[in-house]
Order: C-alpha cells, then structure tokens, then sequence
C-alpha cells in the first residue's frame, strides 16, 4: 500500500479463478474474509432457526400448568441446547460475521492479517458445533444446563455422553474464537488506511477492536473448566466434588469471569452497528464519539471485575458481596453514557425512518430495560430475592435479544446492500419488525411480573393455582409464536430480497464510512484505490473536501 493506493493483486480466493473449482467449493476452501462473513451470518441463522424451534417447544411445555408435552428428561436436554446454541452457536458467530466481513472494509484494508487464521476459526466452530449436535445420537444430549453447575454435570448426576459432548463442543469452539479474537486485534492496529489513526476509526471497529480483547482474555477461562469437567468426567479427577477436596463454586468462578465478558462480548458489536447506522440516519455525526470510545474501554476493564454478582446466593461472605456489588453498580455508567449518546445524536436531527432505524430505536428502549433490570441483580437483597428466578430470565432476554439481535438485525439492514448489491424490502421489514417487536415484549416483560411473584427459572412444569402463573404462562408462550413469526418473516425477506430486491447502488444511504466506498458487492481486494483519511467522515471529505475531525454538518 502506497499513497493511499491498494493495488491489483490476485483474488483472495484464488481457486475461483479455475472453472473446476467455482461454485460451493470455491466457498469451501475460501480465505477471503468476505466470503468468511457470509458464512459465519448464515451458519448463526442457520442455528437460530433450531435455537427457536427449541425455546418455542419450552414455551409450549409451560403453556399450561402440569403440562406433559415433552417429558422432564427431554425438556431438560431441549433448555440446555437451546441455551448453549443461543449463546455460543447464534450470539458469537453473528458477531464474528459483522466483524470479519466489516472490519478491512471500514479501515481500508484488502483481508484479514492472517486470512487461513480467519479461515480456520470459521471452520473450527462449525465443527464444534455440530459435535455439539451429534450428542443426541450418543444416547442424550447434555442436560445440565448451558451454565453446567456441578454437582449437576459430574459423572454421577449424568451418566450419558451428553454432557462430554458439550464440554468438548465448546472447548473446539473457544479455540476458534480466540483465533478470531486474535486476528481482528492485529487487523486493527495494523492495517489501517493512510492517515486512520485510532481516533478517526469507526465507532463499530473500537467496538470489535475492544470485542477482540474480550475474547482472548476472557475465552481462555472457559477453556480451562471445561477441560476441568471433561477430566472429572472422563478421568475420574475431582475438581469440582466436594467430598474429596475439590469445589463446585470454583467452577462458578470460572465460569462466570467468562460469563460476565460475554454478555459484553454478544453486545459490543451490536453496539457499534448502532453507532453507525443512528448517526447515518439522523444525518449528524455521533455525539460525543471520543467519550463513547472511552466508556467501551472503561466496560471492558470493568467487565472482568463484576462476575461474583452472578454468585450473590453461594455464601461467599458479605466482604466479596459488598466490593462485587459496588463494581456491578459502577458499570452501568460508561452503558448509561452510550444510551445518552444516541439519543443526543437523535435530538435535532433530520431522522429518516428507515427499517435499520426503527430496529436501533426498539434497541434503545428495550437494552434499556434489560440494563435497568440488571442494575436490580446489583443490590444485595433483590438479588437474593430473584436470582434463579423468571426475573432472571426477562432480563437476560432483554439484554441479548432486545440488546444484540434487535441492534444486529438493524445492521442486516444497513450493511445488505453493501453485501449483496440489493435493497433489503422495507415493506416486509416493517412488518417483521413490528411483529418482532410485540411478540419480543409479550413473550418476555411478563416474566418479570412471574419473578416477582417466585416462579423460579428451569422448571419443567408448574402447580395449579399458583397465583397469576397459569395465565402469565398462557400469554408468554402465545407472544412467542408471533416472535418466532417475525424471525421467519425477516429469513423469507433475506431470500426474497436476494433475487428481487433494487439494486442498490455503492452508497445507497449516502453514509461516509470507507465500506460504502467499495463496490456493492466489493470486488475481491475491496479496493482500487483508498484515500488518505482525514476525518471520521472520508467519504464526506471526497465529496466536500476535508473538514478535520467532525466539523462537518449534514
């Protein structure tokens, strides 16, 4: 790269230029971190359908008190795979595909630094995941929940291979993530365009730079319990039983100093596909961009110290409760800055209310929600009063469905035609977003009300007569069809719109990041030619001149 220029060079994929080769296995063997998005997008669509049809039949279980649908092995098998694919099979590569597929466009670069590192983490993945499946052919699937507490998931609790599987499955998957964690890191800070520095990057790569940091610090964690539970139950080791020495509680530990960065590792993208498509459609630049910046690398040095909270009820002691306490109340400030941000990008703007946009408003309210609710598990006494109950439920669902997926799904929108060379159907997408959004809310704000009134979570069936639980149940679970409606009608639209939609044209929505400089779809070095950056608006300065950092006004 020299004066801004990248020139031609061969395609990533080189096997696409040999006729034998073109076709589904030119997608197989491919390390071009476009054709590398793609895949990881539609391998978490993929599994977000059987996540749905999982987390539907749940809904049906509890339609109804002493209800019978499934029976209390499989529904315990049905919640841990729906857990488990939710989290690490659909959050984490939806992540991974925004990030590799956007990340060189927006910074100027032709690939990834290490494009058969990308290659692999990819591929890695997919291969746990499906061993994940094959659980269900070993004699049962495992079914002590995506979290596995022991006593619960040792030997002597679960004696089918379930539970094997499922440490295994994510230990392969953990591998390739940090990989990719890895990749993204060196990309960043080391393949930018001329005159990118670090202040003038987009807001959604800060986002993914700090993602990456997340997973390779927090990953490891995971890796080595699970390798602890794979020896406890394969090798008769005894980390984790507490009648010869080992100890349940510090599988918690290790679990949740994962679990904690996680939440923040699903949502920090979705973040920063909010911070670019709010100030687009708003026509502004993000308010106060550098303090933005700033509260992500603040949220994630906090996220590390705040995982005890999720073990408020184990008896650690007050001294631990109190520190955990104040650091889990501490980090609802820099996440309260962010909210304020958008909405002041909104305040005054000339708002365009495309689907993209009405999906990051619906995230605004309802991460809102979800984070205030999270606030509550912070105070010591509601924490002992709610935890494992539905309340816990209603506010995890809110975090990473009304959080992440409505935050991504915005950036589906905006990014589609950069991807595809066609429009997205606003018509179909605004059909799917208002039934996404009533059937999100019925099937979730409500069990908020059931916590309150001590409906604990992973039951597999209730009493009659409890109190308001039948028919919360009852409305919960008939939302949830249209929820699971609208996710259907947003893959119909992906579909249709590939065949059908209006050509888009390179910049479509006259936004001013480097990706709507490439062709729609980019050409497989990205670029011809790259300018020097200026600002954090370069396809402003091409079309205007340069302004310096922000002193544009749309």
């Amino acid at each position: 790269m020299t004066g801004g220029t990248i020139h031609t060079h061969k395609p990533v994929n080189w096997l696409a230029e040999v006729p034998e080769y073109q076709g589904i296995l030119s997608w197989l063997t491919s390390i071009d971190h476009k054709q590398l998005g793609i895949l990881y997008i539609l391998s978490a669509f993929g599994f977000l359908v059987v996540g749905a049809l999982m987390g539907l039949t749940i809904r049906l279980q509890l339609m109804f008190p002493m209800s019978h649908v499934v029976s209390q092995e499989v529904y315990n098998q049905i919640f841990t795979m729906h857990g488990t694919t939710m989290v690490f099979f659909v959050g984490m590569p939806l992540l991974f595909g925004f990030a590799v597929y956007l990340t060189p466009l927006m910074i100027g670069a032709r690939d990834m630094a290490f494009p058969r590192l990308n290659s692999f983490g990819y591929w890695v993945y997919l291969f746990g995941a499906i061993m994940l499946f094959f659980s269900f052919l070993s004699g049962g699937a495992p079914a002590a929940g995506w979290f596995a507490y022991p006593p619960l998931s040792e030997k002597g609790y679960l004696f089918n291979n379930g539970q094997n599987y499922w440490a295994l499955s994510l230990f392969v998957t953990g591998i390739g993530s940090v990989a990719t964690g890895v990749n993204l890191i060196v990309t960043i800070l080391t393949m930018r365009a001329p005159g990118m520095t670090l202040k003038r990057v987009p807001l959604f790569v800060w986002m993914i730079l700090m993602d990456g940091f997340l997973v390779v610090f927090s990953l490891p964690a995971l890796n080595a319990a699970l390798v602890m539970i794979l020896f406890d139950r394969t090798l008769n080791t005894k980390f984790f039983d507490a009648t010869v020495g080992g100890s349940p509680l510090l599988w918690q530990h290790f679990f949740w100093f994962f679990g904690h960065p996680e939440v923040y590792i699903l949502i920090l993208p979705g973040w920063g596909a909010i911070s670019e498509v709010i100030p687009v459609f708003s026509r502004k630049l993000l308010f106060g961009a550098g303090v933005m910046a700033a509260s992500t690398v603040a949220i994630t040095f906090l996220s590390f110290g705040v995982w005890v909270h999720h073990m408020f009820a184990a008896g650690l002691g007050f001294a631990p409760l109190y520190i955990f306490a104040v650091t889990s109340l501490l980090i609802a400030v820099p996440t309260g800055i962010k909210v304020w941000s958008w909405l002041a990008t909104m305040w005054g703007g000339k708002l365009r209310f495309t689907v993209a946009m009405l999906h990051a408003m619906a995230f605004l309210i309802q991460f809102t929600i979800g984070g205030l609710s999270g606030v509550a598990f912070a105070v010591i006494p509601l924490d002992w009063q709610l935890t494992d109950s539905y309340f816990v439920v209603a506010h995890f669902h809110y975090v990473l469905v009304g959080g992440m997926l409505f935050s991504l799904i915005s950036g589906v929108y905006y990014w589609y035609p950069k991807v595809t060379g066609r429009m997205m159907s606003e018509t179909l997408g605004k059909w799917q977003f208002w039934l996404m959004v009533f059937g999100f809310n019925g099937t979730f704000f409500v069990m908020h009300i059931l916590g309150v009134l001590g409906m604990p979570r992973r039951v597999w069936t209730y009493p009659l007569g409890m109190p308001g639980w039948a028919e919360l149940n009852f409305f919960s679970s008939c939302w949830s069809f249209v929820l699971v409606a609208s996710m259907l009608l947003f893959l119909y639209n992906l579909v249709w719109s590939f065949y059908h939609g209006k050509i888009a044209g390179p910049n479509p929505w006259n936004a001013w990041t480097l990706e709507w400089l490439a062709d729609s779809p980019p050409i497989g070095e990205n670029f011809e030619r790259v300018p020097v950056v200026r600002s954090r608006r370069p396809l402003w300065d091409l079309q205007f001149g340069s302004g310096g950092d922000g002193e544009h006004h749309a």
